[in-house]
Order: structure tokens, then C-alpha cells, then sequence
């Protein structure tokens, strides 16, 4: 198993090694959130397609089928009932305006889910958080060594950083 890096994992790693990991994953964050914003906007303009297109049919509806259908539900009924022809045309007029009330509904219904739809804005609040922790971000104090250590420390970390 390795680090980001390619480093073996339990390795001591160079500050240049742990801060180009952190800007590695950092970076991959970054590119994910904004993965994850285009697919939620992508879901909310599909939404507001759907809303439009359910107006559109609704509307469509309305008008290309009230001659056809009033005529023929008109003298349905009239049939059936033997009602005034007038009476008749208006019963016919009033389902062919509860069918285009429904697909305006279903059309209310999908514009509603869109319009409530936080995915962009969850996604920059996300990376806001993000930034502010990584902005308050405060290296570890390292102890103080005694005068007569310091020349090892330094050693040391030379050694781990080549």
C-alpha cells in the first residue's frame, strides 16, 4: 500500500512530500465538488424541463382538443340526456379544462421541486466549510530541544528530506 504520493505507507515522509499529498487531495476535492455541482444542476435543469413540458402539453391539450372533443362529447350527451345542446357544450368545455388543470398540477408539482432544489448551493456551502477549516488550519508546535540536540534534529530531518 502507498500514500498519494507513491510513497510507501509508515515511511517517514519530507514536509515537500506531506504538503504536495495535501495539495494533491485538496485539489482532487475540489475537482469532485465541482463534479458533484454540474450533475446536481444537471438534475435541476431536467426538472425544470419536465415542468415546462408538462405546460406545454397542458396547453397543447387545451387547445387542439377542444373543437374535436366538444363536438363529440357535446352530442354524447346530448344523446344520453336529451339536455339542451348549449348545456351539452359547456359540460364538454369544463372536463376538457379538468384535464389541462391536471397536467398544469403535475406542471406546478415538478417546477416546485426545482425551484426547492438546494444541490448548487449545498455544494459551494461545502466548499466554503471546506476553505474555512482549511484557513484555521495551524501547524503542530514543535517542542523546544536543547542547544546540544538541535545539530542531530537537524540531521535528522536532512537525512528524511533526501
Amino acid at each position: 500500500m502507498s500514500a498519494p504520493d507513491g510513497s510507501p505507507v509508515g515511511a517517514e515522509r519530507s514536509i515537500g512530500q506531506l504538503f504536495a499529498s495535501a495539495t494533491t487531495e485538496l485539489s482532487a476535492l475540489v475537482h469532485d465538488e465541482i463534479a458533484l455541482a454540474k450533475a446536481q444542476l444537471k438534475q435541476d435543469v431536467k426538472r425544470g424541463a419536465v415542468s415546462g413540458g408538462a405546460f406545454s402539453v397542458a396547453g397543447a391539450v387545451l387547445v387542439f382538443s377542444l373543437p374535436m372533443l366538444n363536438f363529440a362529447l357535446a352530442y354524447g350527451i346530448r344523446t344520453w340526456s336529451g339536455w339542451n345542446l348549449a348545456v351539452c357544450f359547456l359540460l364538454s368545455f369544463a372536463a376538457n379544462v379538468l384535464v389541462a388543470g391536471f397536467l398544469a398540477l403535475i406542471g406546478v408539482v415538478f417546477a416546485k421541486k426545482a425551484k426547492k432544489s438546494q444541490g448548487p448551493q449545498k455544494v459551494a456551502a461545502s466548499m466554503k466549510q471546506t476553505a474555512g477549516v482549511l484557513q484555521n488550519a495551524k501547524p503542530h508546535p514543535r517542542p523546544e530541544l536543547p542547544e546540544d540536540e538541535a545539530p542531530a534534529a537537524i540531521e535528522a530531518v536532512a537525512r528524511s528530506s533526501s
